[in-house]
């Protein structure tokens, strides 16, 4: 009796969910259209082709409805309401998708079945025009051995191609055209291939358009990842430039430092020369250089400070450079005074050498013969670090000190790359099988220097060397000849205290990763690019995947294609489009629109939810009362036209009047139409499950505002107190990072969670409840991290 109740009132509830509610494209009716002849079952997901959509039920089947041409009764061509895929009956189905004239559907084995127009064979079926029915695709790894069928995740659908992501995380096409992003200049392709170009990477969702293809991939751990540092290590100028123009954007990838130039031929043998004379012409020299360099930038020359001075640290570089076993590198800037005067200086240096020689008489070493100097001076950078370093770097603090702070901070550089830019003129006596003399040298340099000489060539620019050129000696500030590569702006921050840097996004949150959405991705685009529709800042095609670089560290989770225009959802509830825009399908009248821009919507709140249609885009926003509210923007036809001439566009997205359709929680785009999944307000289960996630989702934004407006502009500064203070920082900001981004995580959760079949037994929070207790344990482990955690959470508690 109770199971017959417990049946009934579910059979009741079903058809509170899942409701089909259709618009028209371009039109603004306060009151759309019930799906015609449609029962009452409950509707799980919906795709939109130009004229057709399929539906998937909540018990696995499929239906089909609007123009079915590809169908062989001529019945069903135009059916009056939706038809049941038969060949579907008995594979349960998880997910769908449409093309423009095509669709797919995959069973929970992992099947994909195909049907619809092929005449690019986009449905993989050769010499075929129509496939009238779900025909299964074989897809295998012919990489095994034997070939192992792949099982397939999601499904996406262009107007001549399909992508499958894999139970594996890797991408097989098939059809025609540059979208396929697959080596072969043979179309169609109707045996599904993988996409080699992101092989080993974790591809976490694909997305077509009606020519080109998106996929939102997962970056790579810390240690699988190369440092490409965003500016150089020498110059500090940015790595990836973008420049504005007027119709276009110039995305460069090119960098020539020019600190980092190395000697010509020429100058290598001036030098080669200069190591084998006599110690006392190669001080000579260096001491007229320094003066000269000094006398150039227009900075007061020190008239005590002579041959003799900078003779004397030599010796005493020497003579620490014997004792080798037990000595260490010294930071000049945390053990070294600094003098206001020449005399200092004289008397700092005379101090330095007694020092080293009265501790070589001390331990009984005897002296070696005297070498040429710049071979006593130069340590092999395979060998322990010495104390000439720190002699010299205490030579290099003292001298600059004396000639002003800007060119300290140049010498010091200097004085810490020493081992780098001295092992550049000497080579390892203790290798064998290698020559030591002069023309030994010489040729280990000029081999040197064609080999970095090559790498710096691989990516150059004009313009930067221009740049850098123009600002002349405040950018060259260095010791003449061997510390000539050394840019003043590294080490601005040299009095910082030196601990080890704070990553405020998690590189990797462990079992979180393997149960939520991962916020640390990448967008990557390929296939026809006219419209701008891959975002490179271009309109060039692409026919691999490339990386769109301004997307990285946007926290993408969600990616939506449309005809010829695409869009990003983040885990803050932001949105970027970009591509087309003759509509105002992207939300903004911003310009150019090759490279993701976000779109400006009237209301403050977030979106949780995107679909882009032909010419058009929606965006389902939270509202004050947790009920969804949807945004139209894109083509707008005249009223009473059916076929206009000269539509018009919307310029900024429309507020639908949808609050009395119930709870939205989905939204698919096509040409013709465009569609919502609607839940009515069950016992209050329905405007529950909103109001967590829209909470979860507002706390994250102000969670990453306070990260990236209070703690990383806090981090960043150079005087931040002791050593111990700096550490508790880090330590809070850390802690306080993995509980933001675990939140974010659990908060892009909830808005898929909300496109199912919101079951309250999978609620990743109660099905795992212990990973977000023992998060939040380790937050209030520390007073000062308890605190603030503490604070948050009232705050939370008390907003709307």
């Amino acid at each position: 009796m109770d199971s017959k109740k417990k049946s009934s009132t579910e059979a009741e509830g079903s058809k509170e969910r899942g409701l089909v509610h259709v618009w028209k494209a371009g039109s603004f009716s306060l009151t759309p259209e019930r799906l015609p002849g449609w029962g009452g079952k409950t509707v799980l997901q919906a795709a939109l082709g130009v004229k057709h959509g399929v539906l998937l039920t909540e018990d696995g089947e499929v239906y089909s409805f609007g123009t079915l041409a590809w169908r062989n009764e001529p019945a069903e061509v135009c059916p009056s309401s939706p038809i049941l895929e038969n060949a579907l009956v008995g594979h349960h189905v998880v997910t769908v998708a449409t093309g423009s004239f095509h669709n797919g559907a995959v069973t929970d084995s992992g099947i994909v079945y195909m049907w619809g127009e092929n005449s690019a064979g986009q449905c993989a079926v050769a010499n075929q025009q129509y496939v009238p029915e779900p025909n299964p695709v074989s897809i295998s790894d012919s990489e095994t051995s034997p070939s192992l069928a792949v099982r397939i995740l999601q499904l996406a659908c262009g107007e001549e191609h399909t992508l499958a992501l894999s139970i594996s995380r890797e991408i097989w096409a098939w059809g025609t055209g540059c979208q396929l992003g697959l080596i072969t200049t043979t179309f169609p392709v109707t045996k599904p291939q993988k996409i080699e170009h992101l092989a080993g990477r974790v591809v976490l969702q694909v997305a077509c358009g009606a020519f080109h293809s998106l996929a939102l991939v997962q970056c790579l751990p810390s240690q699988d990842l190369k440092p490409v540092p965003e500016r150089c290590n020498q110059c500090s100028q940015l790595l990836i430039t973008m420049t504005d123009k007027e119709d276009h954007v110039i995305i460069s990838d090119s960098h020539c430092c020019p600190l980092g130039v190395t000697l010509s031929e020429s100058q290598a043998e001036n030098h080669a020369s200069t190591a084998t004379s006599p110690s006392t012409k190669t001080l000579d020299s260096q001491g007229e250089v320094f003066e000269n360099t000094l006398v150039e930038t227009g900075l007061p020359v020190p008239t005590e400070l002579n041959v003799g001075s900078v003779e004397t640290a030599s010796d005493s570089a020497i003579s620490c450079h014997q004792n080798v076993e037990e000595t260490t590198e010294i930071s000049s800037t945390r053990n070294l005074p600094s003098y206001p005067d020449t005399k200092a200086v004289n008397e700092y240096l005379k101090k330095l050498s007694d020092h080293s020689v009265k501790e070589d008489s001390e331990k009984g070493e005897e002296t070696s013969q005297p070498q040429p100097l710049v071979e006593a001076a130069v340590p092999n950078l395979h060998s322990p670090s010495t104390t000439s370093t720190s002699a010299l770097n205490s030579l290099v603090v003292s001298c600059a000190s004396a000639v002003g702070v800007r060119v300290a901070a140049t010498y010091e550089a200097g004085a810490l790359s020493l081992k780098k830019v001295m092992n550049f003129y000497s080579t390892a006596p203790c290798e064998t099988g290698i020559q030591t003399g002069p023309e030994g040298l010489k040729d280990s340099r000029e081999e040197q220097v064609k080999q970095e000489s090559m790498q710096g060539k691989k990516s150059s620019s004009l313009v930067d060397i221009r740049e850098e050129e123009s600002e002349g000696g405040s950018r060259r500030l260095s010791l003449p000849g061997l510390l000539s590569q050394v840019s003043p702006r590294l080490l601005r921050k040299a009095a910082r205290v030196k601990t080890r840097p704070v990553i405020l996004t998690p590189t990797y949150s462990g079992e979180a990763d393997a149960l939520l959405p991962s916020l640390r991705t990448e967008v990557w685009t390929w296939g026809k690019g006219k419209e701008g529709q891959l975002g490179h800042g271009d309109v060039l095609p692409r026919l691999q995947p490339l990386c769109v670089k301004c997307l990285d560290g946007k926290e993408i989770i969600h990616l939506e294609a449309g005809g010829y225009h695409s869009l990003a959802l983040t885990a803050k509830s932001q949105v970027y489009s970009w591509g087309s825009n003759t509509f105002g399908q992207l939300g903004h009248s911003d310009f150019p629109t090759t490279v993701p821009r976000l779109i400006k919507l009237s209301s403050e709140n977030g979106v949780w939810n995107v679909a882009a249609g032909q010419d058009y885009s929606l965006f389902l926003v939270d509202t004050e009362d947790f009920q969804p509210g949807l945004y139209y923007s894109g083509r707008q036809d005249p009223e009473g036209a059916n076929l206009p001439e000269n539509p018009s566009g919307t310029k900024t997205p429309v507020l639908l009047s949808c609050s009395k359709l119930g709870y939205i929680s989905r939204v698919t785009a096509g040409k013709d139409n465009y569609l919502a999944l609607v839940d009515k307000n069950i016992m209050g289960y329905i405007s529950s499950l909103h109001e967590l996630a829209t909470t979860e989702r507002r706390f994250y934004s102000k969670l990453s505002d306070i990260k990236s407006q209070i703690l990383r502009p806090l981090l960043s500064l150079e005087n931040l107190g002791t050593v111990t203070t700096v550490q508790l920082l880090q330590e809070v900001a850390s802690r306080f990072s993995k509980l933001c981004y675990l939140i974010g995580q659990h908060g892009a959760s909830l808005s898929s969670f909300l496109q199912g079949i919101k079951e309250a037994r999978n609620l990743v929070i109660l099905k795992h409840a212990s990973l977000f207790l023992d998060s939040y344990t380790e937050q209030v482990s520390s007073p000062v991290s308890c605190s603030i955690s503490t604070g948050l959470f009232c705050q939370r508690r008390a907003g709307p």
